[in-house]
């Protein structure tokens, strides 16, 4: 021993090298040496294995020393310093921390010399590749069993939990939760966070919210015993003590000092609230430890009587929370919600948040975001409670929200939203509208009377929001859930009441559906649809869709047609480019079914084609169509008709389809008898001719339209040529007048030719003693042939016409009209 004694003192000056800068003669010698670098540096770990204080603390003091970035002051001639990680890159590689954490073992019952070590792996938890180290050795469970050792300066319990924080961020984090999920962890964490509960210090408070923040990534993970621990109870009875006075010797002597430490721990206390809430064991704990009443403690004005040292800004973000917490808390404990009469407070605090008071929300947290200067985060969070317990559908819930006239209010908060949405568009109001129509669909559904009352109101509601501009369904502002939600509550809040129906069809409610269908979005397709086959039943929807006009003329038909077509691509369905049946015998088969192997099934379970019915958009088109009819429907091309010759024998398609499966099922597993094996036949070729019979008529439509384009071809072809001879008569015309003009001989071939005209178009019966009328006027000097003013001798009732004055009357008439023309 004392021969060992002899050796501690030069081990420990040469360990000391190790922590002053590495030098180097050459740039590459990094490169170059790390080989022996490294494992030089695991060496020096193994050296915590000798029964040597003072060489395990000169080690650990060498390894905090490589965390020094410092320039040596003097440097050898020659020499240049290494890289400031560079030894810190060799530690990683030669695994120090992981040697170091499981040297923890080695120094239990040494104090002075666990502290050291757990310094240094403090400053080795810094660099990611360390922490996987340290967590491959279950580094996170030795770490965690050290915090509740004997440490007067509380160094021990300090270093360890920020060792557990560095872990927990920098490696896998659902590795280091699997290493603190056995009971003896969670008890050493629980008696720690009580330990510094107690405390005085501010560095106590700050590390109790650390052991805090832990501790509820633990609560998340199902597998972590920690209500078997009695660790959430703990917090539960913690986080209700100030609201809720209760006599409980776990709490006896705790108070709060409404310092910064202690705000943030009532917030992270709430927060592990709402994350037990999502494990249902905890129920009976949340019960017990009166988790509603404390929350509902804050669903009132915001006042501060009971907390006189929260400031305004603090008070309201615990508000806040509180009320978020409540939103996840509330459907797993329905029955002491309603005992707390939780849906008056709300009803009365959502009347406070439209009241004109003068508090203004100051915004700041992240529950308060859009809250700025109004009540609108208090009613988006009151809102959202509501809208949690009505999701469970519990009669009692619905029941007493509408006893307590909750429609009529929530109408009047819905338009009070839209109107400041209006005036100032953000999220928050989007969510208050999008929950509003939620909860109004839950109350009214199945309810006529519910409905009658929602009618008086909330139908101009609902016709405002289809009304919305197409353009913001496809931002991301959320505007699709608004319209998706508007949809829903119209589904349950009208359909089924014929004056709710009624009226949105007088206020133009078919139309609005039909231009929201138009425009062909995936999410809205399904439950329009579903929609307008439910308002079929009225005579008037029918009527309203036959007159509907969309975009570049086009009607319901057409747009149905296009729908189903769409679907059909997205389905893989065979079909041409004209839309024709390719396979006759299957006709609405899709690729998946193609793909799919024979599987008997149970009666009780449907197959895939009854429940593609339900699940695609065709059979909707189809009962549409029934309503509107399969002919004379305007608006249709050749391909529409083809299509609408499918649509037509939908029905008698998929029965088709289900007896060749019930067919394929039955050959699986059995040969049918003979009768029973004609039977299915017969059916089969029923089907195949009717899809033979249906392609026919396609092919006949598609002909009937190519006939009538080639009609149409062909008159706008005759109307081209007879405007094109029009044109070179024209043409021709044009230049004989201008031959005449400029050539003798043209013009006497004129005249002549004129002659024979005139000649010809007189009576061929001869008159007694009729004068002879001469065509050319005396003393003509021009070179184009004579005006329309000509002076003519004929016979009438009197006689000869030879009156000389008459004649020049006319002639004078004919000169005063030609100078009109000049001037």
């Amino acid at each position: 021993m004392c021969e060992q004694e002899a050796f501690t003192e030069p081990l420990c000056e040469l360990i000391k090298l190790f922590g002053l800068p590495f030098q180097k003669r050459k740039s590459s010698d990094e490169a170059n040496y790390s080989v022996e670098v490294s494992q030089s540096i695991t060496h020096l770990a193994y050296l915590m294995s000798l029964e040597s204080s003072q060489v395990r603390i000169q080690i650990c003091k060498s390894v905090v020393n490589f965390f020094n970035t410092e320039l040596p002051g003097k440097l050898l001639s020659g020499y240049q310093p290494t890289s400031p990680n560079y030894k810190i890159r060799m530690a990683e590689i030669g695994g120090l921390a992981e040697i170091l954490v499981l040297s923890l073992k080695l120094v239990e019952n040494q104090l002075t010399e666990k502290l050291w070590v757990l310094k240094a792996l403090q400053h080795l938890s810094t660099s990611e590749e360390s922490c996987e180290q340290m967590v491959h050795v279950q580094g996170a469970s030795r770490l965690c069993l050290c915090l509740n050792g004997a440490d007067p300066s509380g160094q021990l319990l300090f270093r360890s939990s920020d060792i557990l924080w560095n872990l927990l961020e920098k490696a896998s984090k659902e590795e280091v939760v699997y290493q603190l999920r056995s009971l003896e962890c969670v008890h050493a964490l629980k008696e720690a966070f009580l330990e510094l509960v107690f405390g005085f210090r501010h560095c106590d408070h700050q590390l109790r919210n650390d052991l805090l923040v832990i501790a509820t990534l633990l609560a998340e993970s199902p597998a972590v015993p920690l209500i078997e621990s009695g660790f959430a109870k703990i917090l539960i009875v913690l986080a209700t003590c100030t609201e809720v006075k209760l006599h409980n010797p776990l709490v006896k002597g705790f108070k709060l000092t409404y310092s910064y430490e202690d705000f943030e721990m009532k917030k992270l206390l709430f927060n592990i609230i709402a994350v037990l809430s999502k494990d249902p064991s905890a129920a009976q704990l949340l019960n017990e430890s009166h988790v509603i009443p404390a929350l509902l403690y804050y669903v009132k004005q915001n006042q501060r009587s009971g907390f006189p040292n929260w400031s305004a800004a603090q008070y309201e973000e615990l508000q806040l929370h509180a009320l978020a917490v409540l939103a996840s808390v509330a459907p797993l404990l329905v029955d002491k919600y309603l005992s707390c009469h939780a849906n008056t407070l709300l009803l009365a605090f959502l009347e406070w948040c439209m009241s004109q008071d003068t508090f203004f929300g100051g915004g700041n947290s992240f529950h308060g975001k859009g809250g700025r200067g109004t009540k609108i985060a208090q009613m988006r969070y009151s809102l959202r409670v509501l809208r949690s317990v009505v999701a469970l559908y519990d009669d009692a819930v619905t029941n007493n929200l509408c006893d307590q006239g909750a429609i009529s209010q929530l109408l009047d908060i819905l338009k009070y939203a839209a109107d400041k949405y209006k005036e100032k568009e953000s999220i928050a109001l989007l969510d208050i509208q999008a929950d509003i129509l939620f909860i109004l669909s839950v109350l009214c559904e199945d309810d006529n009377d519910r409905k009658e009352l929602f009618s008086c109101e909330g139908i101009g509601m609902l016709v405002s929001y289809l009304k919305m501009d197409p353009r913001k369904l496809c931002s991301d502002t959320g505007h699709n859930c608004l319209i998706l939600s508007a949809l829903d509550c119209l589904w349950s809040c009208v359909i089924g009441c014929f004056l709710a129906e009624e009226s949105f069809i007088e206020k133009q409610g078919v139309f609005l559906l039909l231009d929201l269908l138009a425009i062909k979005d995936n999410n809205m397709c399904h439950i329009i649809l579903g929609i307008l086959v439910e308002f079929s039943d009225n005579p008037k929807t029918v009527l309203h869709m036959s007159i509907w006009k969309g975009k570049r003329g086009r009607t319901a038909a057409n747009v149905l047609i296009q729908l189903w077509r769409q679907e059909e691509q997205d389905l893989g369905v065979k079909r041409d480019q004209y839309g024709k049946i390719v396979d006759t015998k299957r006709p609405l088969i899709t690729s998946f079914q193609r793909q799919q192997k024979v599987i008997p099934l149970p009666a009780s379970c449907p197959s895939f084609s009854i429940n593609e019915v339900a699940e695609s958009i065709r059979a909707k088109i189809y009962l549409l169509f029934c309503k509107l009819g399969f002919q004379n429907l305007p608006g249709l091309s050749a391909k529409d008709v083809a299509t609408l010759a499918i649509i037509q024998h939908f029905i008698d398609f998929k029965i088709g389809e289900v007896w060749s499966e019930i067919s394929a099922e039955i050959k699986e597993e059995f040969r049918p008898v003979t009768s029973d094996e004609r039977t299915l036949k017969l059916i089969s070729e029923v089907s195949e001719y009717t899809g033979r019979m249906v392609l026919g008529l396609q092919i006949e439509a598609l002909e009937r339209q190519h006939h009538q384009e080639i009609q149409e071809e062909k008159e706008i072809y005759k109307e081209l040529q007879a405007t094109q001879i029009k044109k070179e008569m024209i043409n021709k015309s044009w230049k004989n007048f201008l031959a005449q003009t400029s050539n003798y001989e043209a013009l006497k071939k004129a005249k002549m030719h004129q002659k024979t005209l005139i000649e010809a178009s007189r009576s061929k019966a001869k008159i007694h003693d009729a004068p002879e009328n001469s065509t050319d006027i005396p003393k003509l000097h021009t070179t184009v042939a004579p005006g329309r003013c000509v002076t003519v001798e004929g016979l009438c009732q009197e006689g000869l016409l030879a009156n000389r004055d008459h004649a020049c009357k006319m002639s004078s008439v004919c000169r005063a009209f030609r100078d009109y023309q000049k001037r």
